[in-house]
Protein backbone atom coordinates (compact mmCIF):
# COMPACT_ATOMS: atom_id res chain seq x y z
CA UNK A 1 0.00 0.00 0.00
CA UNK A 2 0.92 3.44 -0.97
CA UNK A 3 0.01 6.32 2.00
CA UNK A 4 0.42 9.80 1.23
CA UNK A 5 0.56 12.03 4.18
CA UNK A 6 0.39 15.67 2.63
CA UNK A 7 -1.91 18.81 1.26
CA UNK A 8 -4.76 18.99 -0.82
CA UNK A 9 -5.88 22.24 -2.51
CA UNK A 10 -8.15 23.39 -4.64
CA UNK A 11 -6.16 24.70 -8.07
CA UNK A 12 -7.10 27.87 -10.08
CA UNK A 13 -5.07 27.80 -13.30
CA UNK A 14 -4.83 30.46 -15.54
CA UNK A 15 -3.51 30.19 -19.40
CA UNK A 16 -1.66 33.36 -20.10
CA UNK A 17 0.78 34.56 -22.94
CA UNK A 18 3.48 35.07 -20.30
CA UNK A 19 4.16 34.76 -16.67
CA UNK A 20 3.46 38.61 -14.73
CA UNK A 21 6.47 40.66 -13.58
CA UNK A 22 6.02 42.48 -10.16
CA UNK A 23 3.40 45.34 -10.25
CA UNK A 24 1.81 43.79 -13.75
CA UNK A 25 -1.33 42.26 -14.47
CA UNK A 26 -1.64 40.06 -17.29
CA UNK A 27 -4.80 39.20 -19.80
CA UNK A 28 -5.37 35.07 -20.13
CA UNK A 29 -7.85 33.55 -22.09
CA UNK A 30 -9.54 31.28 -19.49
CA UNK A 31 -9.18 29.47 -16.13
CA UNK A 32 -9.25 25.89 -15.46
CA UNK A 33 -10.40 24.94 -11.71
CA UNK A 34 -9.18 21.71 -10.65
CA UNK A 35 -8.18 19.50 -7.68
CA UNK A 36 -4.92 19.90 -6.47
CA UNK A 37 -2.09 20.26 -3.58
CA UNK A 38 1.03 17.72 -3.89
CA UNK A 39 -0.16 15.57 -1.28
CA UNK A 40 -3.15 15.31 -3.44
CA UNK A 41 -1.46 15.27 -7.10
CA UNK A 42 0.94 12.42 -5.91
CA UNK A 43 -1.78 10.25 -4.30
CA UNK A 44 -3.83 10.06 -7.61
CA UNK A 45 -1.01 9.99 -9.81
CA UNK A 46 0.20 6.63 -8.17
CA UNK A 47 -3.62 5.45 -8.38
CA UNK A 48 -3.91 5.90 -11.51
CA UNK A 49 -0.87 3.91 -12.18
CA UNK A 50 -2.48 0.86 -10.46
CA UNK A 51 -1.75 1.50 -6.73
CA UNK A 52 -3.66 1.05 -3.61
CA UNK A 53 -3.14 4.43 -2.31
CA UNK A 54 -4.61 6.01 0.88
CA UNK A 55 -4.26 9.46 1.80
CA UNK A 56 -3.94 11.19 5.03
CA UNK A 57 -4.64 15.34 5.21
CA UNK A 58 -7.33 18.18 5.71
CA UNK A 59 -9.77 19.91 4.12
CA UNK A 60 -12.12 22.81 5.69
CA UNK A 61 -16.04 22.83 5.97
CA UNK A 62 -16.32 25.36 3.14
CA UNK A 63 -17.49 25.12 -0.51
CA UNK A 64 -14.38 24.14 -2.01
CA UNK A 65 -13.41 20.96 0.48
CA UNK A 66 -15.56 18.68 -1.88
CA UNK A 67 -14.33 20.16 -5.22
CA UNK A 68 -10.74 19.35 -3.89
CA UNK A 69 -11.63 15.59 -3.19
CA UNK A 70 -13.00 14.88 -6.43
CA UNK A 71 -9.72 13.36 -8.18
CA UNK A 72 -8.98 11.32 -5.15
CA UNK A 73 -12.49 10.27 -4.97
CA UNK A 74 -12.35 9.87 -8.57
CA UNK A 75 -9.14 7.94 -8.43
CA UNK A 76 -10.42 4.71 -5.36
CA UNK A 77 -8.01 6.72 -2.63
CA UNK A 78 -9.24 5.48 0.93
CA UNK A 79 -9.82 9.08 2.13
CA UNK A 80 -10.55 7.20 5.82
CA UNK A 81 -7.47 9.12 7.17
CA UNK A 82 -8.22 12.85 5.81
CA UNK A 83 -10.07 15.36 8.07
CA UNK A 84 -12.21 18.22 8.49
CA UNK A 85 -10.74 20.99 10.06
CA UNK A 86 -12.01 24.91 11.24
CA UNK A 87 -9.63 26.76 8.47
CA UNK A 88 -10.27 27.09 4.56
CA UNK A 89 -10.15 24.26 2.53
CA UNK A 90 -6.22 24.98 0.88
CA UNK A 91 -6.36 26.41 -2.63
CA UNK A 92 -3.22 27.36 -5.21
CA UNK A 93 -3.16 30.16 -7.82
CA UNK A 94 -1.08 29.13 -10.84
CA UNK A 95 -0.34 30.89 -13.89
CA UNK A 96 1.13 29.33 -16.85
CA UNK A 97 2.54 30.27 -19.91
CA UNK A 98 2.98 29.38 -23.45
CA UNK A 99 5.86 27.65 -23.02
CA UNK A 100 4.42 25.49 -20.39
CA UNK A 101 6.59 27.44 -17.39
CA UNK A 102 4.32 28.10 -14.42
CA UNK A 103 4.11 30.44 -11.05
CA UNK A 104 2.60 29.29 -8.43
CA UNK A 105 0.87 30.64 -5.22
CA UNK A 106 -0.44 28.73 -2.47
CA UNK A 107 -2.96 29.12 0.55
CA UNK A 108 -1.91 26.68 2.98
CA UNK A 109 -5.59 26.71 4.98
CA UNK A 110 -6.54 23.26 6.40
CA UNK A 111 -3.16 21.74 5.18
CA UNK A 112 -1.77 24.30 8.48
CA UNK A 113 -3.66 21.08 10.44
CA UNK A 114 -2.84 18.28 9.14
CA UNK A 115 -1.15 16.27 12.34
CA UNK A 116 1.08 12.35 12.45
CA UNK A 117 -1.10 11.25 14.72
CA UNK A 118 -3.96 10.95 11.86
CA UNK A 119 -1.72 8.02 10.75
CA UNK A 120 -2.12 4.88 12.83
CA UNK A 121 1.11 2.60 13.73
CA UNK A 122 -0.50 -0.37 11.99
CA UNK A 123 -0.48 1.86 8.74
CA UNK A 124 3.56 1.95 8.86
CA UNK A 125 4.70 -1.42 8.03
CA UNK A 126 7.15 -2.77 5.87
CA UNK A 127 4.29 -3.26 3.37
CA UNK A 128 3.48 1.03 3.23
CA UNK A 129 5.50 2.61 1.45
CA UNK A 130 5.11 6.48 3.00
CA UNK A 131 4.98 9.55 0.75
CA UNK A 132 5.59 13.14 2.18
CA UNK A 133 6.03 16.52 1.30
CA UNK A 134 6.75 19.99 2.58
CA UNK A 135 3.08 21.65 2.41
CA UNK A 136 1.72 20.40 6.01
CA UNK A 137 3.49 21.43 9.26
CA UNK A 138 7.35 19.95 9.00
CA UNK A 139 6.92 18.89 12.81
CA UNK A 140 4.16 16.44 11.94
CA UNK A 141 6.03 15.26 8.25
CA UNK A 142 9.29 14.69 10.79
CA UNK A 143 7.48 13.08 13.42
CA UNK A 144 5.57 10.61 11.15
CA UNK A 145 9.00 9.95 9.33
CA UNK A 146 10.51 8.96 12.40
CA UNK A 147 7.27 6.93 13.65
CA UNK A 148 7.40 5.09 10.05
CA UNK A 149 11.04 4.17 10.20
CA UNK A 150 10.98 2.21 13.57
CA UNK A 151 8.25 0.53 12.05
CA UNK A 152 10.13 -0.45 8.80
CA UNK A 153 7.92 1.16 6.03
CA UNK A 154 9.67 2.73 3.12
CA UNK A 155 10.03 6.56 2.81
CA UNK A 156 9.93 8.77 -0.13
CA UNK A 157 9.86 12.73 0.99
CA UNK A 158 9.73 15.28 -1.77
CA UNK A 159 11.37 18.53 -0.17
CA UNK A 160 8.94 20.82 -2.11
CA UNK A 161 8.49 23.47 -1.65
CA UNK A 162 12.29 23.51 0.10
CA UNK A 163 12.09 24.31 3.52
CA UNK A 164 13.80 23.38 7.13
CA UNK A 165 12.82 19.52 8.36
CA UNK A 166 14.73 17.90 11.25
CA UNK A 167 18.07 16.46 9.99
CA UNK A 168 17.54 13.55 11.59
CA UNK A 169 14.42 13.03 9.81
CA UNK A 170 15.66 13.52 6.31
CA UNK A 171 18.40 10.93 7.01
CA UNK A 172 15.78 8.22 8.06
CA UNK A 173 14.14 8.30 4.28
CA UNK A 174 14.95 6.33 1.92
CA UNK A 175 14.22 8.21 -1.49
CA UNK A 176 14.89 12.04 -1.18
CA UNK A 177 13.30 13.82 -4.17
CA UNK A 178 14.47 17.38 -5.43
CA UNK A 179 14.11 19.40 -8.22
CA UNK A 180 17.43 21.80 -9.42
CA UNK A 181 15.89 24.49 -6.98
CA UNK A 182 15.08 22.55 -3.88
CA UNK A 183 18.69 20.39 -4.37
CA UNK A 184 20.36 24.14 -3.64
CA UNK A 185 18.50 24.55 -1.02
CA UNK A 186 19.54 21.72 0.37
CA UNK A 187 22.95 21.91 -0.50
CA UNK A 188 23.19 25.58 0.89
CA UNK A 189 21.66 23.95 4.64
CA UNK A 190 24.34 20.64 4.71
CA UNK A 191 27.42 23.00 3.12
CA UNK A 192 27.80 20.38 0.58
CA UNK A 193 27.75 20.70 -3.14
CA UNK A 194 24.03 20.61 -4.94
CA UNK A 195 24.79 17.22 -6.79
CA UNK A 196 22.91 13.82 -5.97
CA UNK A 197 25.94 12.40 -5.02
CA UNK A 198 27.10 14.85 -2.61
CA UNK A 199 23.58 15.13 -1.25
CA UNK A 200 23.57 11.63 -1.05
CA UNK A 201 27.20 11.73 0.79
CA UNK A 202 25.82 14.58 3.01
CA UNK A 203 23.02 12.30 4.07
CA UNK A 204 23.01 9.23 3.50
CA UNK A 205 19.74 8.51 1.60
CA UNK A 206 18.73 7.75 -1.74
CA UNK A 207 18.78 11.30 -3.95
CA UNK A 208 16.25 11.61 -7.16
CA UNK A 209 16.95 14.59 -8.51
CA UNK A 210 14.16 15.16 -11.46
CA UNK A 211 15.88 18.27 -14.19
CA UNK A 212 12.68 18.80 -16.56
CA UNK A 213 13.93 18.56 -19.89
CA UNK A 214 17.21 17.46 -19.29
CA UNK A 215 15.75 14.22 -17.29
CA UNK A 216 16.79 12.56 -13.98
CA UNK A 217 19.41 11.89 -11.84
CA UNK A 218 19.46 9.14 -8.98
CA UNK A 219 22.02 8.32 -6.59
CA UNK A 220 21.85 5.88 -3.89
CA UNK A 221 25.07 3.45 -2.14
CA UNK A 222 25.33 1.83 -5.07
CA UNK A 223 25.77 3.95 -7.84
CA UNK A 224 23.89 6.54 -10.07
CA UNK A 225 21.20 5.80 -12.88
CA UNK A 226 20.66 8.48 -14.77
CA UNK A 227 17.55 9.21 -17.71
CA UNK A 228 17.44 11.03 -20.50
CA UNK A 229 14.32 13.24 -20.82
CA UNK A 230 11.96 11.85 -23.71
CA UNK A 231 10.59 14.22 -26.81
CA UNK A 232 7.54 15.89 -25.77
CA UNK A 233 5.61 19.37 -26.84
CA UNK A 234 5.36 20.78 -23.33
CA UNK A 235 1.73 22.31 -22.78
CA UNK A 236 1.45 22.48 -19.21
CA UNK A 237 4.37 21.54 -16.61
CA UNK A 238 2.12 22.15 -13.73
CA UNK A 239 1.88 18.34 -11.68
CA UNK A 240 4.93 16.70 -13.68
CA UNK A 241 7.01 16.77 -10.78
CA UNK A 242 3.80 15.51 -8.41
CA UNK A 243 3.62 12.59 -11.55
CA UNK A 244 6.79 11.27 -11.04
CA UNK A 245 6.78 11.04 -7.46
CA UNK A 246 3.50 8.90 -7.26
CA UNK A 247 4.12 7.31 -10.13
CA UNK A 248 8.03 5.85 -8.86
CA UNK A 249 6.50 5.19 -5.56
CA UNK A 250 3.58 2.71 -7.45
CA UNK A 251 6.22 1.26 -9.52
CA UNK A 252 8.36 0.31 -6.60
CA UNK A 253 5.28 -0.78 -4.45
CA UNK A 254 4.56 -3.32 -7.64
CA UNK A 255 8.05 -4.49 -6.77
CA UNK A 256 10.07 -3.12 -9.63
CA UNK A 257 13.09 -2.26 -9.46
CA UNK A 258 14.28 1.09 -8.77
CA UNK A 259 15.71 1.68 -12.15
CA UNK A 260 12.37 0.26 -13.77
CA UNK A 261 10.52 2.36 -11.77
CA UNK A 262 12.39 6.01 -12.70
CA UNK A 263 12.05 4.73 -16.55
CA UNK A 264 8.58 4.69 -15.44
CA UNK A 265 8.20 7.83 -13.52
CA UNK A 266 10.08 9.59 -16.07
CA UNK A 267 7.43 8.87 -19.27
CA UNK A 268 4.59 9.64 -16.75
CA UNK A 269 5.95 12.72 -16.05
CA UNK A 270 6.42 13.45 -19.28
CA UNK A 271 3.18 12.53 -20.76
CA UNK A 272 1.59 14.94 -18.28
CA UNK A 273 3.47 18.06 -19.23
CA UNK A 274 1.26 17.33 -22.98
CA UNK A 275 -1.93 18.07 -20.87
CA UNK A 276 -3.32 21.21 -19.29
CA UNK A 277 -4.14 20.85 -15.66
CA UNK A 278 -2.57 19.49 -12.19
CA UNK A 279 -4.79 16.10 -11.09
CA UNK A 280 -6.30 16.32 -15.11
CA UNK A 281 -2.70 15.92 -16.90
CA UNK A 282 -1.95 12.84 -14.99
CA UNK A 283 -1.68 9.59 -17.34
CA UNK A 284 -3.63 5.98 -16.47
CA UNK A 285 -1.13 2.77 -16.69
CA UNK A 286 -2.53 2.41 -19.50
CA UNK A 287 -1.24 4.96 -21.25
CA UNK A 288 2.16 5.59 -19.38
CA UNK A 289 2.28 1.74 -20.93
CA UNK A 290 1.73 2.45 -24.61
CA UNK A 291 4.65 5.39 -24.31
CA UNK A 292 6.81 2.83 -22.69
CA UNK A 293 6.46 0.22 -25.29
CA UNK A 294 7.41 2.94 -28.21
CA UNK A 295 9.73 4.76 -27.07
CA UNK A 296 13.47 4.22 -25.93
CA UNK A 297 15.17 5.83 -23.31
CA UNK A 298 18.55 6.50 -22.56
CA UNK A 299 20.08 5.01 -19.83
CA UNK A 300 23.44 5.27 -17.85
CA UNK A 301 23.94 3.08 -14.63
CA UNK A 302 27.63 3.83 -12.88
CA UNK A 303 26.95 0.25 -11.11
CA UNK A 304 24.54 -2.11 -10.28
CA UNK A 305 20.23 -1.17 -10.02
CA UNK A 306 20.00 1.17 -6.48
CA UNK A 307 18.29 -0.57 -3.58
CA UNK A 308 14.33 -0.52 -2.81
Amino acid sequence: MILVFGSINLDIIYQLDELPRPGQTVIGRTALVQPGGKGANQAVAAARDGAVVAMAGAIGGDPMAEAAMTGLRDAGVDLSRVSTVDLPTGSASICVDRHGENQIAVASGANLRVVAGQVADADLGPDTILVLQMEVPAEATGALIRRAKARGARIILNLAPAGPIAEDALAMVDWLVVNAEEAAWLAGHLSVSADPASLHAGLGVGIVNTLGAEGVLAHSDTGAVLLRANSVAVVDATGAGDCFIGVFAAALDRGESVKAALERANVAAGLSCTRRGSQASLPSSAETDEVLRTCSQEVLSSKEDPPT
